[in-house]
């Protein structure tokens, strides 16, 4: 081997003529060293001696990480040959890579030579001794050796040998977090985290890191409650150790004690009290509350107080010249004392002395009795003769009353008297609508239920449309000499809400009504209005109401997100309902649960109960369940006429029978039904892995006059609805939202939800709660039966100047997630008038207006997609694209299964209606021509 390289470098060393002879000597001595050339001579006869090989630079140690190999570099001067040699044995010289060049200062000979180390390599070596190579360097001197450099795999465990553990200690206590980091080359280097930002010991010298990466706290403050994890780092990861958590709690401390009160009692034995608070210091965090008693009582005796009590009447006195006589009496039997009450009653009495017959007039009589009650204080009895007086005023009174009543109705009458009078040319009045018959006056004749307004203009009106001809043919009702006889009409609208403006797409679809039937519609309309069910009592915050008929419409409560779509055709021709629908918030209309059941939505009902539709509605109600179907059993729960809750469809089973269709979304469920009553959504976790969504919002009063300070925070369904009825609560009750409400996922874990206050700042307010948090049991929150669910928190400021309140309150599932609000709130003394103005609850829109999609692109997508197509290009595949591919089944039932899929895709997209997503769909199956009239609609 050493042949075979001096054979190599022999043009390189052909100034040095014995390097042949040298190479022989090495190859017979490498047996006994290590040597590649084994000793030289110390000079040679033809050149100046030259030192021994110095490095200018030598390898150092390396580590392998993943599968990246690493170079060992070394150099060194003067030398005429350099190499490496690894784990005892010479790296072949091709895998070395070697310069040289002569340095300008001292005219040697430097050599650089690098190598590269692979993983497989250091793998492949067997023994106690990690993987090292050594440089090896010659000159005429004699060889020179390097230090050994180590070549290692860099790893580091995943699993920490001792992780910190969370900790409860009191103020100004040591602590001691412990932390032991995984195993790895290079050692881990190891520092700490309190609420994810860097420890600095330096910065803040009450931590300290020990030598074995523990964390010592040398007084825990407050400030010190926090989060703490271990991160143990190298060049190949880095690793967190589990979070642990510190509480600094403060022990509390009796304040001095109050003076004595007063005696409690006012008669006889009682007991005078001194209190003491536990505020010196308050506790925090938890702490200790103080021990011993915060009220101490003594006994006291007070004298009873004695009530005053009148003596006997004195003898009555002779009989003046008024015709009176007097008796006395004195609130001395007994006397009243020690606070009691004084007698109640005259000290004088008087009465006639003549039995009537004194001849003094009545002025003079009446003047005496005032003066009477002047000086004494006392009413004397009347007289027969005033008697007389008082009946005759009443008599006058009443029949004064009885003549203005009279008057009164005979005027009323008399201007209402034009009313009965018929208006025969309808056709005029109504601008085109049929001839129909309106009077007041006779019971036999049918009154429209919603009767045309006729101060509006003739492009707008309002009720029910029939046999519509050509609205060009109105006569402006503005402008109109019919109005000359009839100032005062007056036009009943059962909802003012309910306008429609007439539009292309009405006028076809009234035209498709028989003209022969037009006038017998108008009547049956009434009539159906008439003797329909009657509609039940409405909550107007939580309601809607309004009047349809074949042209459909759209009918919503505000702000709750529960509505009601009532497609064009739905309602059979000549038929108007009043339709309605509305959130029940009575106790009474929850439904009962079984086992780990929870009402996910609001109960709402929707009528009229029975009515004949020839098309489903589709009832658009919000729920709180995170919709993931693997992790839930739904179901849609109705309530029959009895009374009693029934299953009507479970979501993922549906079949054949399945009633109604039901589309979940994110955020709300849709129901499309053709029978309207009283729904509700109910959910049961599968495994335990199911979660629904929690509105969480904090609330406190607007004006605070005392020390105390309350604040509500309410755990409540995420829904429109929740959310809109704890407001209306809370703006009745004084209060007001001091932060805004937040969304938290609550888990059927069973654990409990948690409730604390924090960093109050305790110079100017303390808590009144007992201990350091509040909890809402798992179950009350879980079945979502209990309405307005909330923890209060009592605050109290030590003084009436103090008018800021900045803290945080922390909502949390035990073992789960959490929100943390910032409060910053003012306290004010007067109430400060708001002006709030006053919201519709309810919308409610009628006919063409209340659909997105225009009727005539409507009839057009209908036409091309109903009939079934081989290629499958037809309303399943529009399902399919608008994710409406529940249950096709339910949609092949009916006569136009495009028409139902659009119904529901109004509600979906209920009110704005993006239209582009149902163009792109469209476009997607080919349907171009429809497309582009959808696209000329969004033009305008």
């Amino acid at each position: 081997m050493g042949t075979a390289q001096c054979g190599i470098n022999a043009q390189k060393l052909f100034r040095l003529l014995l390097l042949p002879a040298l190479a022989a000597v090495a190859e017979l001595r490498t047996s006994q060293d290590d040597d590649f050339f084994g000793e030289l001579p110390e000079f040679f006869p033809s050149d100046p001696p030259e030192p021994l090989p110095h490095f200018l630079i030598e390898p150092g140690d390396a580590y392998i990480v993943k599968n990246k190999p690493v170079n060992l570099y070394c150099k060194a001067s003067p030398a005429t040959q350099i190499y490496f040699k690894c784990n005892s044995e010479w790296v072949h010289q091709k895998e070395h890579t070697t310069e040289e060049y002569v340095d300008d200062t001292t005219d040697l000979i430097v050599r650089e030579v690098s190598i590269e180390i692979t993983r497989q390599q250091v793998e492949e070596l067997f023994g106690p001794e990690d993987y090292w190579c050594q440089c090896v360097a010659w000159s005429s001197s004699g060889t020179t050796k390097s230090h050994k450099s180590y070549v290692r795999i860099a790893y580091l465990r995943k699993t920490f040998e001792q992780e910190p553990l969370g900790k409860e200690v009191s103020m100004e206590q040591e602590v001691l977090l412990q932390c032991r980091p995984p195993e790895g080359i290079p050692l881990a280097e190891v520092e700490w985290l309190r609420n994810e930002e860097v420890i600095d010991p330096e910065e803040d010298q009450n931590f300290y890191l020990t030598i074995d990466y523990n964390l010592i706290i040398k007084q825990a403050r407050l400030s010190d409650t926090a989060n703490y994890t271990c991160v143990a780092k190298n060049i190949v990861a880095r690793r967190r150790s589990t979070t642990a958590t510190l509480i600094v709690y403060v022990n509390g401390g009796w304040s001095s004690w109050m003076e004595w009160t007063s005696c409690n009692s006012r008669c006889g034995r009682g007991y005078l009290k001194r209190t003491r608070t536990c505020t010196n210091p308050t506790p925090v965090n938890g702490g200790a509350f103080c021990d011993g008693q915060s009220v101490q009582k003594v006994a006291c005796t007070t004298m009873c107080p004695v009530d005053g009590g009148w003596t006997e009447w004195s003898r009555w006195s002779t009989c003046g010249t008024d015709c009176m006589h007097w008796r006395w009496r004195e609130c001395t039997a007994p006397a009243p004392k020690t606070g009691g009450k004084d007698c109640h009653g005259p000290v004088l009495d008087s009465k006639n002395c003549t039995d009537g017959l004194c001849m003094q007039s009545l002025f003079y009589q009446i003047s005496k009795e005032q003066k009477g009650r002047t000086d004494f204080g006392y009413s004397s009895a009347p007289g027969s003769d005033d008697i007389a007086l008082y009946v005759a005023v009443a008599v006058a009174v009443i029949v004064c009353l009885a003549i203005l009543l009279v008057v009164i109705m005979f005027v009323y009458r008399k201007n209402h008297h034009d009313f009965s009078s018929d208006i025969r040319d309808s056709a005029a009045l109504n601008g085109a609508f049929q001839p129909v018959s309106v009077k007041t006056s006779r019971p036999d004749n049918h009154l429209l239920a919603v009767q045309p307004d006729l101060t509006a203009a003739a492009a707008r009106y309002r009720g029910p449309m029939y046999a519509l001809r050509d609205i060009s043919d109105k006569i402006p009702m503005t402008n109109s000499p019919l109005l000359d006889p009839l100032p005062s009409l007056k036009i009943n609208v059962l909802n003012p809400s309910c306008s429609v403006t007439p539009q292309g797409g009405s006028t076809d679809l009234a035209s498709k009504l028989s003209p022969q039937l037009t006038e017998s519609l108008l009547d049956n309309e009434a009539h159906n209005l008439k003797n329909q069910n009657p509609t039940p009592q409405l909550e107007p915050s939580c309601s809607a109401l309004g009047s349809f008929n074949i042209l459909g419409g759209h009918l919503s409560i505000l702000n709750s997100g529960v509505s009601l779509l009532v497609p064009a055709g739905a309602i059979p021709p000549g038929r108007a309902y009043e339709v309605y629908v509305t959130v029940h918030r009575t106790d009474h209309m929850r439904l009962p649960l079984e086992g780990s059941q929870t009402l996910l939505s609001p109960v709402v009902s929707c009528g009229p109960p029975g009515a004949l539709l020839t098309r489903p509605m589709v009832l658009t109600i919000h729920h709180c369940a995170e919709p993931n179907m693997e992790d839930w059993i739904l179901q849609l729960k109705s309530m029959s006429a009895e009374g009693t809750w029934e299953d009507v469809v479970a979501l993922g089973a549906e079949s054949i029978t399945t009633p109604c269709y039901v589309q979940l979304d994110p955020h709300a469920c849709h129901v499309v039904t053709e029978h309207l009553g009283t729904y509700c959504l109910v959910g049961q976790s599968v495994n335990k892995s199911a979660s629904r969504r929690l509105k969480l919002a904090i609330f406190a009063p607007v004006v605070c006059a005392s020390l105390e300070y309350t604040i509500r925070v309410y755990c409540l369904h995420d829904t429109q609805d929740g959310l809109k009825e704890v407001i209306q609560l809370e703006r009745q009750m004084g209060g007001q939202l001091v932060d805004e409400p937040k969304t938290l996922l609550f888990k059927d874990s069973t654990y409990n939800l948690r409730l604390s206050v924090h960093d109050i700042p305790h110079s100017l307010w303390r808590s009144k709660l007992l201990t350091k948090y509040q909890e809402i049991p798992f179950h009350q929150i879980w079945s979502g039966c209990q309405r307005n669910l909330h923890c209060t928190f009592t605050l109290e400021r030590f003084s009436l100047v103090t008018t800021e309140l900045v803290c945080k309150f922390c909502v949390r599932q035990v073992e789960g997630e959490g929100q943390i609000f910032q409060i910053q709130s003012t306290l004010s003394e007067e109430l400060r008038p708001l002006e709030v103005e006053p919201e519709a609850s309810a919308t409610s829109l009628m006919g063409p207006t209340a659909f997105r999609i225009p009727l005539t692109i409507r009839q057009k997508i209908c036409s091309s997609l109903d009939a079934p197509n081989n290629r499958g290009n037809d309303w399943r595949l529009l399902a399919h694209k608008l994710n409406l591919d529940g249950y096709l089944n339910y949609f092949a039932t009916k006569s136009s299964p495009t028409g139902v899929i659009l119904d529901l895709w109004e509600a979906q997209n209920f009110p704005e209606g993006n239209l582009g997503s149902l163009a792109a769909a469209l476009e997607e199956m080919g349907r171009h021509e429809t497309v582009v009239s959808l696209a000329r609609e969004m033009k305008c």
